[in-house]
């Protein structure tokens, strides 16, 4: 198929990359004149395992091109996905400014019966406005459907989730736009759910809240057995081998972060409130989590008596593994805390460091994770890079004023550090 992807942040430039792997020809557009020279070159302007070979790879085989121009891409393709950002306004609502610009664009260069495709995460009703706008730039309805078809991809892992999605939701108003987001679908032979407009929006919405709640109810537990001195990942494993519970998101820790899960909680939150009810269950989500890394900043604080004239090293600064991503990530919350009362802050990140940089350039950055440790009152592991599970703890140890480590992911077991000579803490122990 001749494919169209408005926007290449983490979600538009993997569908572009992916499709254009499954040998459709795609064209990837974006408005920034930087990021178009940098992908014409093979170059992402993201960092995503797998990517970057997938990228180049597309535009040897020129199954996928680089533009700047929605005409132009719009005018050659048979389905346009809109996968532009759709960051949350001061009071949390998803701000669709981009989207309604898109569709404003796509509106004026539609010559030719197009799907045009909501990729973006949206609110409920984000569809129904689309359409809307297309028809005010005057498109015979006969010439487009709008459908739904929201991601699911986890930063880190993106391309192999694209590649095996547990499922593939199309929402869609016509048989005509579903059949073909199933035929563009069908070679990654995955369940896929057909559904109306209204319902494929909400799913995305529903999905990310209810694994967020997942996190904060563990993570709330967690504070019961600090108090009670039980284990929470014995508490955890017992939930999880419960089949109504399941497994997977109750490892408690700093608390959920990134680009995903806080803008869709509240967006759920305030699509919620649009509609007339009152999501109180998911305001406390949110409030748990975002005193989880305050509780653990806290801890930390007693501990050594205050931050005044301490250093602090942080292991990792991206939100999670595999990603560059800082986006509501724990570690700066963890800096503005310990520099707001006087400490100085380390840190070491195998990929994020650069992007933490340009938002706070006071803080030490090392070139590897052992240097972290030199004349160091407290580690504090953020976050689980593979490389930080293998250390050689002794050796983080040796050159520390105290040798204490705060893990704020449960990476180590108790006993072995202890072993190497640190004083070990953790969440929910």
């Amino acid at each position: 198929m001749h494919i169209a992807v408005i926007g290449t942040g983490y979600v538009g430039l993997v569908t572009g990359v992916v499709l254009a792997e499954l040998g459709n020809n795609v064209i990837c557009v974006d408005k920034d004149p930087r990021k178009v020279e940098m992908l014409q070159d093979g170059v992402p302007p993201i960092y995503e395992p797998g990517v970057e070979e997938m990228l180049k790879r597309g535009l040897k085989s020129r199954h996928l091109r680089i533009s700047d121009s929605i005409e132009f891409a719009v005018s050659q393709s048979e389905v346009v996905f809109i996968a532009v950002g759709t960051p949350p306004a001061e009071d949390g609502t998803p701000d669709l400014t981009a989207v309604r610009a898109v569709a404003t664009e796509i509106g004026k260069s539609i010559r030719h019966y197009t799907v045009v495709v909501n990729k973006s995460t949206v609110p409920v009703g984000a569809g129904d406005m689309v359409e809307q706008i297309i028809l005010e730039q005057g498109v015979d309805r006969a010439m487009f459907d709008v459908v739904s078809n929201p991601e699911f991809l986890r930063e880190g892992s993106a391309i192999h989730d694209t590649l095996h999605p547990d499922r593939i939701v199309i929402g869609a108003k016509s048989r005509e736009a579903a059949v073909k987001l199933v035929e563009l679908y069908a070679s990654l032979e995955a369940p896929m759910i057909v559904t109306d407009l209204n319902s494929a929006e909400l799913i995305k919405y529903g999905a990310n809240s209810f694994l967020a709640m997942k996190i904060s109810f563990i993570n709330a537990l967690s504070r019961v057995c600090e108090l009670s001195g039980a284990n929470v990942a014995d508490v955890a494993r017992g939930m999880g081998t419960d089949g109504r519970i399941g497994r997977q998101f109750l490892s408690a820790g700093l608390g959920w972060g990134g680009s995903c899960f806080p803008k869709d909680v509240q967006g759920m939150v305030k699509t919620a409130e649009r509609l007339g009810y009152d999501f109180g269950l998911l305001k406390e989500v949110i409030s748990i989590n975002e005193d989880q890394t305050l509780h653990f900043i806290r801890r930390v604080e007693a501990r050594l008596g205050g931050f005044q004239g301490k250093k602090i090293g942080l292991m990792g600064l991206a939100f999670k593994p595999n990603t560059d991503d800082i986006r509501d990530a724990k570690s700066l919350v963890m800096i503005e805390k310990i520099m707001a009362k006087g400490g100085k802050v380390a840190a070491y990140d195998p990929v994020a460091t650069e992007n933490v940089r340009e938002l706070y350039p006071n803080v030490e950055y090392v070139e590897n994770v052992y240097d972290l440790s030199d004349s160091a009152d407290c580690l504090i592991l953020v976050t689980e890079w593979n490389e930080f599970k293998q250390l050689d703890l002794e050796r983080l140890s040796a050159c520390m004023k105290e040798p204490v480590l705060f893990d704020g992911r449960r990476v180590y077991a108790k006993d072995a550090a202890e072993r190497a000579g640190f004083e070990y803490y953790t969440i929910g122990s």
